[in-house]
């Protein structure tokens, strides 16, 4: 049995600039983390002579069948014919969060069964060359309305200023930040679950469609990242990474009005009434959840003000796609 496991991940500056439709005309780029919440893929051995079907997928569902071209599930289905396993094999996928929640997710699952699948044909796929397959696989195959970050984080983990060129030539630059300097700005963040759900390939296309008129509006979003980069890397107050979360926030609301809504507007806005200096919706919009940048300080009245809403614990910084387990 091959067990695989890749990080979701959260984005502070950057956003929506990691779409080809927007990074081959005018650059970009995000910060952002993996964080310790992860998706896994078992993958083993199906003896077929001794069951009536020899391909078994599960995940929310169950599918059984005799042939890769009878899976419904169009990912499991297209990544096992990419990595040439047409029979006797059995897929099981769990995580620690729900999908749909902004977090990348699904990009996360990807790369993890590549990877998963990868090492049971005997063959590993490493680093960024992984994030590269998966997103060929989700634009090229699947043809998913998606970016470039969230295969990249998922991919190779760790805390990050990543560049976009194409989306074949993505640059990793790893934060040089001091474990103290990364437990600082550890204990500025919260974040806390809108309870809605959803699928972001329609936000998405708007945001894309929208793409030129937006295109000054994405390019001082891009602007933040280099500013956000000096912050860390530097010697300014770190609460100063939080007031441009806020710039950016502002910014990302206005490419498409599905991306808030009143109750991420609440949430947002109780958070910054509490003490938080700033924030965002993580991922394409209308759910999921929000980010918010609080001193230590303030934490306790935040947490108090949003009491009715979960609140996720988790660590930056996360390793990237493993091979957990080879047995």
């Amino acid at each position: 049995m091959i067990i695989a496991r890749a990080p979701v991940r959260v984005s502070f500056l950057g956003g929506a600039t990691d779409y080809p439709e927007f990074f081959l005309k005018h650059g970009g780029a995000v910060i952002g983390t993996a964080i310790d919440k992860f998706a896994y893929i078992a993958v083993s051995k199906r003896i077929g002579q001794l069951f009536e079907y020899p391909i078994r997928v599960s995940y929310s569902k169950v599918e059984q069948v005799k042939s890769i071209d009878e899976i419904a599930h169009a990912p499991f289905r297209e990544c096992l014919r990419r990595c040439e396993i047409t029979e006797d094999v059995e897929i099981n996928y769990f995580a620690n969060l729900p999908a749909f929640t902004g977090l990348g997710s699904s990009s996360t699952f990807v790369v993890a069964l590549l990877q998963a699948l990868y090492a049971y044909r005997g063959r590993f796929i490493h680093g960024i060359d992984l994030a590269y397959d998966a997103i060929a696989m989700e634009r090229n195959v699947l043809k998913e309305n998606i970016g470039c970050q969230d295969q990249t984080f998922a991919a190779v983990g760790g805390f990050n200023l990543i560049e976009f060129r194409s989306e074949r030539d993505i640059v990793v630059n790893r934060l040089p930040l001091s474990p103290a300097r990364i437990n600082e700005f550890q204990e500025h963040l919260m974040i806390f679950f809108t309870g809605v759900k959803r699928r972001a390939d329609n936000i998405v296309k708007k945001q894309i469609d929208r793409m030129d008129d937006n295109k000054e509006r994405l390019k001082k979003m891009l602007s933040l990242v280099d500013k956000g980069y000096n912050i860390l890397t530097g010697n300014e107050p770190i609460e100063e990474f939080g007031r441009l979360l806020h710039l950016s926030w502002l910014e990302k609301k206005r490419l498409e009005d599905s991306i808030s809504n009143s109750d991420i507007d609440f949430i947002y806005e109780t958070g910054r009434e509490a003490g938080a200096i700033g924030g965002k919706l993580l991922g394409a919009g209308a759910g999921g959840f929000v980010l918010l940048f609080v001193p230590p300080e303030k934490k306790e009245a935040v947490r108090e003000r949003l009491k009715g809403y979960y609140e996720l614990s988790f660590r930056i910084n996360a390793p990237g796609c493993q091979i957990i387990s080879n047995i």
